[in-house]
């Protein structure tokens, strides 16, 4: 487990964080389609320089807002940005206090499955 201040050490053991969004809000439902403007094209610019096996969207607004597709499901997408495949993981907010542990544990583990092969 990380400090939000050691968020930089994840790049020495092959993570790295962005946000589709900069615009921070109570919930997905306050993001508009222009608080991504520019979301695509810097993912596919940190695919092309960076090659990562996987890009994860934690939660399906991110993953719809920033590809700017009407829908988008959990799991492994059937869109990938050059080689660079992608997956959408529930939302990890307190608002999506629905969705139960086992089945965020699920999606988090299908990642984690997925990266390892």
């Amino acid at each position: 487990q990380l400090d939000p201040s050691e968020q930089w050490s994840l790049l020495e053991l092959g993570y790295g964080l962005t946000n589709a969004a900069y615009r921070t809000t109570k919930g997905s439902g306050d993001l508009r389609r222009g608080d991504f403007e520019g979301s695509l094209e810097r993912l596919e610019r940190l695919a092309a320089e960076l090659r990562p096996g996987w890009i994860a969207f934690v939660g399906k607004s991110s993953c719809q807002g920033a590809l700017g597709v009407p829908r988008c499901e959990l799991g492994e997408q059937q869109r990938a940005l050059g080689g660079t495949r992608l997956f959408v993981l529930p939302s990890t907010s307190p608002a999506n206090a629905a969705v139960p542990y086992e089945e965020r544990l699920h999606w988090f583990s299908a990642l984690a499955a997925a990266c390892a092969v």
